[in-house]
């Protein structure tokens, strides 16, 4: 039986390791993004052989596992899932299995699990060279809103990387973002914050890299980021003052040209089923949508 434990800071020296081997390009498979929602969603960890292990659940929600990232016989880590389910009593969920996953899966098991895709929780994956030169037609729009505020901007701005002097400048832009987009009157944003404020807390242990985009001296959007695998690299958070022509975009495509150029794609996470991001992840043309898919245990997994 796995032996689950919250994560925690410290887990980062053997858990790196598995996922490297893993090479998955779902926003799942980073420390970073376990960690700083170690506390929303209860994330527990565990190894088993070469694979790695979590569990996590929401208050008083349903528990669910995530597809094993590692190396080696996945039969025995998801044995042992399941049976740590049962041993729960609760119904066997599987998140983030990525398409190749449910042909394993299948392979393994054949009939056991009936799949599904999430896509709400698609990750976009963009060519790094496309988010750096903004070329072609389909991304005219936001080669335009970058050369406006060159043009609006011009002796006025400056890129930054965020380092640990400055990184306290980037958390106040992050407070003054916050009070202009309701984050205490939205649950979804206020987790968000939790999680952000972790990063802020944690920066230089989890290897962020960050980029700050500087207006008359202040900071007016800032991004934070490290590499996934050994093709991708991931970007966690990303906020710019909306009220400022171009800000978004204009973070986008310096953190992209200063972080990115050494990785094929760039995975800008999923839009967990928000419209309005949605539109604006697609409308920079995704070269992958990363399909997601949940796997349920079709025999029921015991209880007590």
């Amino acid at each position: 039986m796995p032996d689950f434990r919250r994560i925690t800071l410290a887990d980062k020296e053997w858990i790196d390791p598995l996922l490297r081997m893993g090479n998955l390009r779902g926003s799942e498979y980073t420390f970073t993004n376990n960690f700083i929602y170690r506390t929303i969603y209860h994330i527990e960890v565990a190894r088993m052989n070469d694979y790695y292990l979590v569990r996590s659940h929401r208050e008083g929600g349903a528990y669910s596992y995530l597809y094993p990232a590692g190396s080696g016989d996945l039969r025995p880590a998801v044995d042992a899932l399941v049976a740590d389910a049962a041993e729960l009593g609760v119904p066997f969920h599987m998140n983030g299995v990525p398409r190749e996953g449910t042909a394993a899966l299948e392979a393994l098991f054949p009939g056991r699990f009936a799949f599904s895709e999430v896509r709400d929780n698609f990750d976009y994956l963009y060519e790094s060279e496309k988010l750096i030169t903004l070329s072609g037609k389909k991304l005219h729009g936001k080669r335009n809103f970058v050369n406006r505020f060159l043009a609006e901007n011009e002796g006025r701005w400056a890129y930054e990387a965020v380092t640990p002097e400055n990184l306290p400048e980037c958390w106040r832009m992050n407070v003054a973002w916050c009070a202009e987009n309701g984050c205490g009157e939205d649950p979804s944003l206020a987790e968000e914050t939790c999680a952000v404020k972790n990063c802020f807390d944690n920066f230089t242990a989890l290897g962020l890299r960050g980029g700050l985009l500087r207006l008359d001296g202040g900071v007016i959007a800032y991004t934070m980021g490290l590499p996934l695998n050994s093709d991708t690299f991931i970007v966690h958070i990303e906020k710019a003052f909306a009220s400022i022509a171009g800000a978004y975009p204009m973070i986008n495509q310096q953190f992209a040209a200063h972080n990115c150029a050494d990785y094929k794609y760039v995975n800008r996470e999923d839009d967990v089923g928000d419209e309005g991001l949605r539109k604006a992840k697609l409308s920079y043309r995704p070269a992958i949508l990363l399909e997601k898919f949940e796997a349920v245990l079709k025999e029921p997994s015991g209880g007590r």
